[in-house]
């Protein structure tokens, strides 16, 4: 079945700007922009101007507009900069309101990935998870520390993941 409809917003026509073709100030300067132009322009600024009620806010439409799930985790963040505006102001409550559940989640979101990061290290006893390596600062002729003595003397040194340290089946 095709299609019903127009294609496109504009009906498949090219949309055409409102502002005229002396957009930019270069094209104004020349010689073709004569009086009813700058009628012309002078309207299309003066139209430009929003009334002193707009934004206008329509809560019934922001309600059906809105998923179901997030009115309802942004009713505690509403109230709450309902109850900060008479104190502190529209715009600061509306900053408040903006930025402090962004800033809680961020901050979750940080403890969650350190909380897994610190106690779920890959050791010998698990298959996934995150595994942490380090490599030795290199030591160069001048450094105190040179020649540095190797950590790993035997094959089984490499790749332990904490294998030689258990606690468990040693008598095994």
């Amino acid at each position: 079945m095709a299609p019903t409809g127009p294609s496109t917003d504009t009906g498949g026509v090219k949309p055409v700007s409102i502002e005229g073709r002396f957009s930019h100030e270069r094209q104004r300067l020349s010689g073709e922009y004569t009086d009813a132009d700058r009628e012309w322009r002078k309207k299309w600024l003066k139209d430009q101007e929003l009334s002193p009620n707009e934004p206008r806010r329509v809560p019934e439409l922001e309600r059906e507009l809105r998923n179901p799930i997030r009115r309802f985790y942004s009713k505690p963040w509403n109230a709450l900069e309902s109850i900060l505006a008479p104190a502190i102001g529209p715009s600061k409550a509306w900053f408040i309101r903006f930025w402090l559940p962004k800033s809680l989640m961020a901050l979750t979101t940080i403890y969650a990935g350190y909380y897994y990061l610190k106690y779920n290290s890959n050791d010998w006893t698990k298959h996934g998870s995150v595994y942490y390596y380090s490599t030795r600062r290199a030591v160069v002729p001048g450094d105190s520390e040179y020649p540095q003595a190797r950590t790993r003397t035997e094959p089984a040194d490499y790749a332990d993941r904490g294998f030689k340290a258990r606690k468990v089946f040693r008598d095994i």
